[in-house]
């Protein structure tokens, strides 16, 4: 593992969760095929005008930029994973669908809190009601 993903690491806490790190290790697949789509035979074909000598040099000097983009990259998303609090996020999201998943009545307190929001917003618009709308969104 990278430095940078170590530290990376360390800063988000002592355990990060299995989304963020499907999440990292999707981005850095995603980043790789899209950086190394172009084969050396590929790139050698385009710069067919040229002497094999230029054409090894060309593919060094490229094969150093993209490794030093796809670095540049990584460092930056990794920066704002951090900043964006990206870990922390997921492991909510995480912690919000176990809870949901252990209370077997979530759905119907869901479905009867959206109906009951439904009834208010409706009669808010009749009768002009906007406190009764404000109170229902804050419990």
């Amino acid at each position: 593992m990278p430095q940078s993903s170590l530290i990376h690491m360390e800063k988000m806490g002592p355990l990060v969760g299995s989304r963020y790190s499907d999440f990292t290790k999707s981005f850095k697949l995603a980043i790789r095929s899209l950086l190394t789509s172009c084969s050396k035979e590929e790139f050698i074909k385009a710069f067919s005008n040229f002497s094999s000598a230029e054409q090894e040099s060309l593919h060094r000097l490229f094969v150093q930029v993209i490794t030093s983009l796809h670095k540049m990259i990584e460092d930056e998303f990794e920066s704002l994973s951090l900043e964006t609090l990206v870990g922390t996020t997921l492991d909510t999201v995480d912690q919000l669908v176990e809870e949901q998943s252990l209370d077997p009545l979530f759905s119907n307190k869901l479905k009867n809190r959206i109906a009951s929001f439904k009834l208010v917003l409706n009669n808010s618009r009749k009768g002009g009601k906007i406190p009764l709308v404000q109170q229902m969104l804050t419990s």
